[in-house]
């Protein structure tokens, strides 16, 4: 769908810029736009070259053991049989960590990795496990304590105060992971009956 509406949008404007003769203001907006992303994928490469070498160096610490032993019981709980999977499962834990921390770059790769475990066990290898589902969902969701990259983001587009939004992330991604675990538990009941 994004296929054919960015093209007709792309030709739209084009097509509007040169009716109106503001052929300028469409090459001045494109050069500036293009600077801009290039501006801020750059400083996104490093938040999450930054941390992705801290949530690793942190993986081996006793802080995030301490955080898994707890994580660990909601985790049980959460996903179905995930203790035998000790590898996928310590993912799972690092990656909800890093949501938590706000280190969404961080925790991308987490997710992957967990996934990629999670895949072993599937018996079904081109359908989603429930398991597998639920990963996607707190993902989604994505219960955040700091939004680290958010709050980069928004420093890097000189924002006022970007530490602003911190309350508000709280409640939707709280609201988010409680809906989003529900549901998926609902409808994991739903589809074996």
């Amino acid at each position: 769908m994004l296929n054919i509406l960015w093209p007709i949008f792309i030709i739209l404007s084009i097509t509007f810029s040169i009716t109106n003769g503001n052929l300028d203001v469409l090459n001045k907006a494109i050069t500036n736009s293009t600077e801009s992303a290039v501006s801020l994928t750059l400083t996104l490469v490093g938040t999450t070259c930054l941390w992705s070498g801290i949530m690793e160096i942190a993986s081996n610490t006793k802080v995030v053991n301490i955080l898994s032993k707890l994580l660990k019981r909601i985790i049980n709980k959460i996903f179905y049989n995930i203790d035998r999977n000790e590898k996928a499962e310590k993912k799972i834990i690092m990656n909800i960590i890093a949501n938590i921390l706000g280190l969404g770059n961080a925790a991308t790769p987490l997710g992957l990795e967990a996934m990629k475990e999670l895949q072993k066990d599937n018996i079904e290898k081109d359908k989603l496990n429930n398991n597998m589902m639920m990963l996607i969902v707190l993902n989604t969701a994505s219960l955040q304590i700091i939004p680290t990259t958010v709050i980069a983001i928004r420093t890097a587009l000189n924002s006022e105060n970007p530490t602003k939004i911190i309350f508000p992330v709280w409640i939707s991604t709280i609201c988010a992971g409680c809906v989003g675990i529900i549901m998926t538990k609902f409808l994991i009941k739903v589809d074996k009956n």
